[in-house]
Formats: structure tokens, C-alpha cells, sequence
């Protein structure tokens, strides 16, 4: 059966797309007009360049016919959750995507599916969850920016009174609406270090893998850190936390334990919660403190947005499982390869 990998033309596809031709397969970008270039210009890795006016004509029948007849197979991303939408990749979308696609509405922090309640079925530890009015210490208003769906707006506060006059200068400035204020979500704020866990989790295998670990470069945090404290207190500079790129780290050894459990017991709760649960890749963004207790504060049931990071180099844990420095791009590949080569594409797609 002749198969293509298609991806959005966006937030980790380019890892995808390397991955897919290491492994001999066809690759299709789904671009966004003006968006395109560095796509069309990767003429090594990139075969076809499906180019549409928004993300979410990919479901017009047209273009789905277009995508079926080179037997595309879809690995979802953020960028195809956002601006393509839940219902219509559920309902709508009539090309295989890689993984079960009804996990991605997971993402989301309200309604009747979202990351606490994963995390609460899997007894992972998380920053405890307010309403605003109960806001009672340190806390992270987490909220969508106006304008920009992908982004979140990240607002820090001390207490709840300065809680709600920092949510008054946001909308003032226009940062968040009234609107995305009612779907925002308070929670404790933790301090501890920052990590994002690659996971993946093979059908082919039976197994769950530790792939890589990277963390987020956000701008302008990362230039207000890089100014001594006297230079910050005296330019007060109003703090964004834009993710612009990632940098590959490694954790230290004596936790990849829990971080391979607490992996485990996600994959066990997104199989009770959404048959036939989480396939393939999957991101648990930690906090661990100096207890070196692990804290989930934010999860992707998909490809993660940090793994073009380990594009050329592979995960740094990868080798562990596969005997080759791999990326998740490429794991999704040879996953795909496998269940290809065995007649059972259906297991790894919906």
C-alpha cells in the first residue's frame, strides 16, 4: 500500500517531515498561504506543497481527495488542533491521522475533557486548580491571548488582589479579552525546573518510551533573565512568555524513573478515558522541585512543540530503546513503517 506522511506546515512538522524521508516515505506540507517558503525551498524533504488560504480548508472535499489518493497519513500537531478544530478533525476529516485524534480536545484545561482530569485518573501530582475568587496564595492565570489562538497569556500574581489588578492591565492592553478570561484557569504556582518529556508510546512494541527532553526558550523572559538583577528592578520591563524555540537538556538519571511512571500511568488513564487511548507521541511538561518531586503543569497529547530540537541529533534517551539516536519524527516513522509492513495501519490511526 503506497503511503505518504502529511503534516501541517507548522509548530513541529519539520521534524516530522525529516523523520518521514529518513524512513523512505513521501512527505506532503499542508501550508498556509504566505507561509510557505521555507517548505517549498526544502526540496530534500518536503516532496509536495499543499498550499490553502487558512489551515482549515484542509477538510474542503477537494483537498481531502487530493491528500487520499497519495495515501497520506496526517500527524496532527498543535498548529492542527488550533486552527483546523476539534469537531472538524473528529467528524470531518476522512484522512487517516496518525494516533487517535479524539485524544486532542484533551489538551485543553475546561470542559468536560481536559488535562486535570487525565492527570487526576492517573494520580500524577499537579499545581492545585482555583476559581479566581478562591485564589488563596502564589498563582498562574493561565488564559488564551487575544489574537493569537496558539499562545497562552501567562499572568503571575502574588495573591488575589494582585491577582485581579494585573487581569484588569491585561485587558486594558488588550493582551486577553473578557471572553478568554472566562476560560482561563488559576493555579498554585510551583517553582522548580522546567522540563518537557517526550514520550512515545508503540503500538507495534507494546511499549512506552522515553525519546527526549527539551525546554522552552520564551521570549521576553529569556532577555529579562540575561539582564543583572540592578538593571531589571531599574528598566521594570513588562514580562511575555512567548515560546520562540527550544534547546534539548537531560534529566538527571535518579528521576527518569518516576518519569517513566508517571508516563506509564498517563498512557493507562487515556486508555479508560478515550479508547483506545494515547498512540504514539505524547509531552508531559514538568516542574521538579527540591524535593525532586515531578509535577505535571501542562500536557500535548501529540507531538510535542520542542522536538525539532532533536531533529538532527535524535532524543537524547532514544537510544536507550532503539539502539539509534531518533527523533520523534522519526519515531513516528518506523512506527508507521511497522504497522504498515503487518497490514495493521488501522491499530495506529483513526
Amino acid at each position: 500500500m503506497k503511503l505518504s506522511i502529511a503534516c501541517i506546515a507548522s509548530h513541529s512538522a519539520l521534524d516530522v517531515f525529516d523523520g518521514a524521508k529518513d524512513e523512505g516515505f513521501p512527505t506532503i506540507a499542508i501550508c498556509r498561504k504566505g507561509r510557505e517558503r521555507i517548505y517549498a525551498a526544502a526540496r530534500e524533504t518536503i516532496d509536495k506543497c499543499v498550499v490553502l488560504d487558512s489551515y482549515r480548508n484542509v477538510i474542503e472535499p477537494q483537498i481531502q481527495e487530493k491528500l487520499l489518493e497519495e495515501g497520506s497519513i496526517i500527524v496532527p500537531n498543535r498548529s492542527m488542533a488550533v486552527y483546523v478544530g476539534y469537531d472538524e478533525i473528529e467528524k470531518e476529516l476522512r484522512v487517516p491521522v496518525f494516533g487517535n485524534k479524539r485524544m486532542l480536545r484533551w489538551e485543553e484545561r475546561t470542559g468536560e475533557k481536559n488535562y486535570y482530569k487525565l492527570l487526576d485518573e492517573a494520580g500524577i501530582r499537579h499545581p492545585s486548580v482555583w476559581s479566581i475568587d478562591e485564589v488563596s496564595g502564589p498563582v498562574l492565570l493561565k488564559v488564551q491571548e487575544a489574537g493569537r489562538p496558539q499562545e497562552r497569556a501567562f499572568i503571575f500574581a502574588s495573591g488575589r488582589d494582585d491577582l485581579y489588578a494585573k487581569i484588569d492591565e491585561a485587558l486594558r492592553r488588550g493582551i486577553i479579552s473578557e471572553e478568554q478570561l472566562k476560560r482561563s484557569v488559576a493555579e498554585e504556582l510551583i517553582i522548580g525546573a522546567h522540563f518537557n518529556i517526550n514520550y512515545f508510546y508503540s503500538v507495534a512494541r507494546q511499549r512506552l518510551e522515553i525519546l527526549s527532553v527539551d525546554r522552552r526558550i520564551q521570549s521576553n523572559l529569556d532577555g529579562i533573565l540575561h539582564l543583572p538583577a540592578q538593571q531589571q528592578l531599574e528598566i521594570r520591563p513588562r514580562m511575555s512568555m512567548v515560546e520562540v524555540g527550544h534547546i534539548p537538556v537531560t534529566l538527571r538519571e535518579s528521576l527518569l524513573e518516576e518519569a517513566y511512571s508517571i508516563g506509564e500511568r498517563f498512557v493507562a488513564a487515556t486508555k479508560k478515558l478515550e479508547p483506545p487511548g494515547i498512540i504514539g507521541p505524547f509531552t508531559l511538561q514538568t516542574l521538579v522541585t527540591p524535593e525532586l518531586q515531578l509535577v505535571v503543569y501542562d500536557v500535548a497529547p501529540r507531538i510535542g512543540g520542542g522536538t525539532n530540537a532533536h531533529m538532527a541529533i535524535g532524543g537524547q534517551y532514544s537510544k536507550l530503546f532503539l539502539r539509534k539516536p531518533v527523533s520523534l519524527g522519526r519515531r513516528i516513522a518506523i512506527e508507521i513503517k511497522e504497522m504498515s509492513s503487518e497490514e495493521r495501519i488501522d491499530e495506529i490511526t483513526t
